[in-house]
């Protein structure tokens, strides 16, 4: 089995604000994404560019997952944005709204030509109906590429849908972009809430997100963290059950049905289990 690296918390913080850069050094975020793209206004991009790469280049972030999120292609920014990120070297590098295999090539060419280092990945937003409609062609087009992040405002604006409780008008791209993210085998990382007042709503965001697949959500304030944070970690009550699962199927071996708690096991129930005991471990190794 792979490691798992948590991803339950994803924070956009603005590149163009040091001070949101310092105070990113000091929470619990599992990843920090350093935006140059809707966060920073046109004047600012440039020097946006020099504090991402330098917050990168830091070694001040921790065990954090360090992500660029670059302009999107065609922008004016967007083939410097490329090269500097390249030569930063963070974990990855995340490009807006990405409608095709062909983009990913693309990208993931650019990179290696500005002298990406090998570990430096590629995420592709998916917020677009041709992207959502294309996830899976996206998802495999390079293994450079290991993540999809949903960007769920701009997807609702394109399909001139409405924010609502339950995010009916957008479950079926979020489920078109789960159904390829896990066909390929990449993380896949949920949309941002808006409404930073509205705990409750968020919560329940968070826990549909979780109950969906999702490995986390991207968040835009420091305030989501923590919710993000407990909602996608399994409860005591799921490490218990899965442990307990585990230990009923090695206990039954070679005598045919197994249970537990009333309840065939199969094998499948064990990888599920010790799936949710590899995150439950490595969110203690954090702590």
């Amino acid at each position: 089995m792979t490691e798992f690296k948590p991803l339950r918390s994803v924070l956009y913080m603005p590149s163009s604000n040091e001070r949101a850069l310092e105070k990113a050094k000091t929470l619990p975020a599992d990843a920090i994404i350093f935006d140059l793209e809707d966060a920073v206004a046109p004047d600012a991009k440039v020097a946006a560019r020099a504090c991402a790469a330098a917050a990168v280049q830091s070694g001040e972030y921790g065990r954090r997952h360090l992500v660029i999120r670059v302009n999107g292609i065609g922008t004016e920014w967007h083939d410097d944005d490329i090269k500097a990120a390249a030569a930063a070297g963070p974990d990855v590098v995340l490009v807006p709204k990405v409608n095709s295999a062909d983009e990913v090539r693309t990208l993931v060419a650019a990179l290696e030509a500005a002298g990406a280092p090998a570990r430096t990945t590629l995420w592709a937003m998916v917020e677009t109906p041709i992207g959502m409609l294309n996830a899976l062609s996206i998802a495999t087009a390079s293994e450079r590429l290991t993540g999809f992040v949903m960007g769920t405002n701009d997807l609702v604006k394109e399909l001139y849908a409405e924010h609502v409780p339950g995010r009916q008008p957008v479950i079926t791209g979020l489920g078109l972009a789960l159904l390829a993210a896990r066909a390929a085998g990449i993380v896949i990382i949920d949309g941002v809430y808006n409404d930073v007042k509205n705990i409750d709503g968020f919560l329940a965001e968070v826990e549909q997100g979780r109950q969906m697949g999702f490995d986390g959500k991207t968040l835009i304030h420091p305030g989501q963290v923590e919710g993000a944070n407990t909602g996608f970690a399994p409860s005591e009550q799921a490490v218990e059950d899965a442990r307990g699962l585990i230990q009923a199927w090695e206990d039954g071996k070679g005598s045919g049905v197994v249970t537990y708690n009333g309840k065939m096991v199969e094998n499948l129930h064990v990888e599920s289990a010790e799936r949710t005991l590899s995150i439950h471990d490595a969110i203690q190794a954090l702590a």
